[in-house]
């Protein structure tokens, strides 16, 4: 029997490139879908004639109303090793295995620089106007050296975030609900004695922290009001937990200097959604985990995942 394994949302065409699907030999058909499908709908009739699966982070939902029309279904597999959007109980009584892969911080850690250093020095600003005619300097940049990080999580990516800005000779401070002193020394960062002081006393704020119960809208208004002028948000990890109506409100008003956002309460943005024109915001689109080394891994690692479910010993189970 031949198998049909589906890449859903393989933007940049590039899933059968970077890893060697070959090693499943002939029994499995693989098919890339470029584009994303936007409704359970589109999905369910896309994906009914497919065994396996194969989906990027957190892009696609699969609820139970989905894996339950799913009925060809055997094998989803989701780049990196947790997943909030697929419903463990119904794939189970479904009788689909779900695997995943490992995934790397450091594309994300990267990121988080770039947009950083791309607000402060202005960045997208000054090249449009070099490349279009406009003045030669038009902004002054902000200075790293000797002001405030402030970190909202210190874990694997935040610690790492962290190194970096004491390497730029910034003040680091961090705050979660969980962290200790002793965590904090070990990075060789501050622990701030709150969210709020930790908020009022950093001169770029970057958020780090896994999406969950206690912090989904974390960041309010009440919050955002509490940043410097002079202040700037960096948000690499998850749309909700910086409510995204107040940011857009803070941006408008010039209450905050500027954000930078990789992370949208819907995905991929709808072409009038007010994120696109926001002032004082430098965007994009969920790229944070999107770079050649692990899109080599989420991919390998698939083929793994497939070659192992084929041989009756399914590796990296989820859930």
């Amino acid at each position: 029997m031949r198998f049909r394994c589906a890449v859903l949302d393989d933007f940049q065409n590039v899933a059968c490139a970077y890893a060697d699907w070959s090693a499943l030999g002939d029994r499995v058909e693989v098919v890339s879908f470029t584009g994303h499908f936007a409704t359970e709908d589109e999905l369910a009739t896309a994906l009914a004639d497919f065994d396996f699966v194969v989906t990027l982070r957190e892009r696609v939902s699969f609820p139970a109303s989905l894996l339950n029309r799913l009925s060809r279904l055997k094998l989803l597999i989701a780049s990196g090793m947790r997943n909030s959007v697929i419903d463990y109980t119904a794939a189970q009584a479904g009788g689909i295995t779900v695997c995943g892969t490992q995934s790397s911080s450091a594309p994300p850690l990267e990121l988080t620089w770039a947009l950083l250093l791309g607000l402060a020095r202005g960045i997208v600003q000054e090249n449009n106007a070099l490349r279009d005619g406009g003045p030669w300097q038009s902004t002054v940049g902000a200075d790293l050296d000797g002001r405030t990080l402030g970190l909202l999580g210190l874990g694997k990516i935040g610690s790492r975030v962290a190194q970096v800005g004491l390497a730029f000779g910034m003040k680091v401070t961090a705050w979660s609900q969980n962290l200790t002193e002793e965590r904090a020394d070990e990075v060789g960062v501050e622990l701030a004695s709150s969210k709020e002081e930790l908020l009022a006393t950093g001169d770029f704020v970057s958020v780090h922290l896994a999406l969950g119960d206690r912090t989904r809208g974390l960041i309010g208004a009440p919050e955002l009001a509490l940043l410097k002028p002079t202040a700037y948000l960096i948000n690499t990890s998850r749309a909700a937990i910086v409510d995204q109506d107040a940011l857009l409100a803070a941006l408008h008003e010039g209450r905050i200097a500027g954000a930078g956002v990789d992370v949208f309460d819907v995905e991929p943005l709808p072409g009038d959604h007010p994120m696109r024109t926001a002032p004082r915001l430098l965007a994009t689109p969920h790229l944070g985990y999107v770079s050649r080394a692990n899109y080599e891994r989420y991919y390998g690692q698939a083929v793994e995942d497939i070659q192992a479910y084929l041989d009756g010993t399914p590796i990296r189970v989820l859930g």
